[in-house]
């Protein structure tokens, strides 16, 4: 149960960056109002404050966070930006998650 509680809460960390990332990008990229940085910011503070939730050094979260990020950003291609990932994006995803598990499984004999 700690394991499915930990990759929730990567998830839901993923989600606060990218959106804290996508928005500035729509009000630069595709003339989106500058409204939006104000959900950013608070996306991003929200992103800030859920890596602190984690029990583990924060290096070795960060490290490992960048596997479900790498997931979650592939599957934010496809259902919001209407890209459909490719085979070998799944397959790099894959190979996050193996990296992700060392680092997380490997720690607990270090």
């Amino acid at each position: 149960m700690e394991i499915a509680k930990i990759f929730g809460l990567f998830v839901l960390t993923a989600i606060a960056e990218i959106v804290g990332c996508y928005l500035p990008y729509l009000w630069l990229k595709q003339g989106g109002s500058a409204w939006l940085l104000i959900p950013s910011a608070l996306s991003l503070a929200l992103f800030a404050w859920l890596l602190t939730l984690h029990p583990s050094a924060a290096g070795r979260i960060y490290a490992a966070y960048g596997g479900v990020y790498i997931g979650v950003a592939i599957i934010w291609l496809w259902l919001v930006e209407s890209i459909k990932p490719s085979v070998t994006d799944w397959v790099g995803v894959l190979v996050c998650f193996v990296g992700m598990a060392i680092i997380m499984f490997g720690a607990k004999h270090a």
